[in-house]
């Protein structure tokens, strides 16, 4: 068998020899070397006439959806991000304390079948000549980690036809001293990935003989900050945890534990009704965690093996393991630089003055300030912005994954239906409401005036989630890592 095999090799390599003598010089070459030279300076791939470069900056909700909608049979798609990856964000506190794998919570956008993709961060934008400044993004994970630096690599430059600003916002630390450097945000899976690592190794610490009781209430004592969804959830996911698995494997230690969210706001999860506020309130103190609102932390410092945080409204400094911040969004750097620079010959983008996000009109085309003498933006062509970055005139929507999602749906299906970008009618986003869960097999759901609570909103909450994630293979995956934590527990081994 060997032999034939050998013998078939040999036939193949002669006819493929034979073949390429008979073809002109370029396309022998073709045959020899599998792959062309990597073009560093500037991204110019062969693009059909029909076709229009549409290039997407951000691969978040906006970004990623706006790929999957744009028809590859139309448009030649460039995405451009730091990361190769979607983050599937409401499964992310599920992925920090091991009820589901990472990989359940994003999506390869390698398998959207791009015509380009670039992992790299966008530095600037030549709006006159179309021209977008990339730094490559070589840090060695792909991860977009909040609180990592950056690692920037070759710098090239990437052509467009058509551009959509989708980058997001950052964490908002409010400037707050210590925040940056010790705690930890939770935006994509490197981020859910150190918080895991930092609760497991909090608890085997804690386990040694030669650490003290005081010292196990400052490693076992674990804070959030923040008392919106994201907050919420993760705190109720981590008692959860501690309830299911860890009472199981550090029995002696489970009297130290103390879960405790912060918020300056006078009662959390302000855009839900007040009754299925004080519902989640409720919960919370049956289940032991301490929810603490109208208290300010003003900053965070290291001693030892744990941290101490200075909180406004307490006489000492509390001691804490972890620091999970999720309250507020600040703009991307690349956004505050844009509208702050001259565009030669069209003036600067339209800024919105309370959030520092570009302006876009209602069919989410980018605008320019008014000229002097003029009350109106004036529209720059061929530029569209979407999700969290952007302020739309004449409405403000919430900073959420549905308005962005829907945004993206919305400009990709125009820019498939017509080259000239005209809209038969302006965006309209449609509210399918808000849910969070609360631990114990519990949730709340809020649409219109529609509210459920209890094990249902429980039911409504994971059906959401599974249904809304964007492959089939997470869509079978999911239900499967809950089947497996249900039967046999989570996942805490530290690696």
């Amino acid at each position: 068998m060997f032999e034939i095999m050998d013998g078939l090799t040999r036939l193949q390599c002669r006819s493929l020899m034979d073949i390429s003598r008979g073809l002109p010089k370029t396309a022998s070459l073709r045959l020899t070397h599998k792959t062309a030279p990597y073009q560093r300076h500037v991204s110019t791939s062969t693009q059909a006439p029909d076709k229009q470069r549409v290039v997407i900056l951000g691969s978040g909700w906006a970004g990623y959806a706006a790929a999957r909608t744009l028809s590859p049979s139309k448009t030649q798609r460039v995405l451009i991000s730091p990361r190769s990856h979607f983050a599937f964000t409401p499964l992310l506190a599920s992925t920090s304390v091991g009820t589901l794998e990472f990989r359940a919570a994003i999506e390869p956008v390698r398998r959207l079948g791009l015509d380009e993709f670039h992992q790299a961060w966008a530095s600037n934008i030549d709006f006159k000549n179309k021209v977008i400044h990339v730094e490559a993004n070589e840090r060695g994970d792909v991860s977009a980690a909040t609180n990592k630096p950056q690692t920037k690599g070759e710098k090239f430059q990437v052509k467009y036809d058509k551009l959509i600003i989708a980058v997001g916002c950052h964490s908002q630390t409010f400037g707050i001293q210590g925040v940056q450097e010790h705690a930890h945000f939770l935006r994509d899976v490197g981020d859910a990935r150190a918080i895991r690592l930092q609760i497991l190794q909090a608890f085997e610490t804690a386990g040694l003989p030669t650490t003290t009781d005081e010292e196990r209430r400052k490693l076992l004592h674990f804070v959030i900050v923040g008392g919106g969804p994201t907050g919420i959830e993760f705190a109720a996911e981590l008692h959860d945890l501690m309830k299911d698995d860890m009472s199981r494997m550090y029995p002696e230690l489970l009297k130290h534990c103390m879960i405790t969210l912060y918020d300056v706001a006078p009662k959390v999860l302000p855009m839900f009704d007040s009754k299925l506020a004080a519902y989640a309130t409720d919960a919370f103190k049956r289940q032991g965690i301490r929810v603490k609102t109208n208290h300010n932390l003003t900053g965070i410092r290291r001693e030892g093996r744990h941290l101490m945080l200075k909180i406004k409204e307490e006489p000492e400094e509390v001691g804490a393991s972890l620091v999970v911040w999720s309250t507020g969004l600040t703009q991307n750097p690349l956004v505050k630089q844009l509208v702050d620079t001259e565009i030669q010959g069209l003036g600067k983008l339209a800024k919105d003055p309370k959030t520092g996000g570009i302006v876009t009109n209602s069919n989410l085309e980018v605008q320019l300030r008014p000229t002097e003498g003029r009350s109106e933006t004036r529209t720059l062509d061929d530029v569209y912005a979407i999700g969290d970055c952007i302020s739309v005139q004449g409405i403000r929507y919430p900073a959420t994954a549905q308005v962005a999602s829907q945004q993206a749906v919305y400009l990709g299906k125009q820019l498939n239906s017509n080259k000239s970008y005209k809209p038969s009618k302006p965006f309209a986003f449609k509210n399918w409401g808000v849910m969070t869960y609360l631990g114990g097999w519990k949730a709340i759901h809020q649409r219109d005036a529609d509210n459920l609570k209890g094990w249902a909103a429980w039911v409504l909450w994971r059906t959401a989630y599974q249904t809304k994630s964007m492959s089939v293979r997470n869509k079978v995956m999911i239900p499967v890592y809950w089947l497996v934590t249900w039967l046999f527990g989570r996942e805490i081994s530290r690696f």
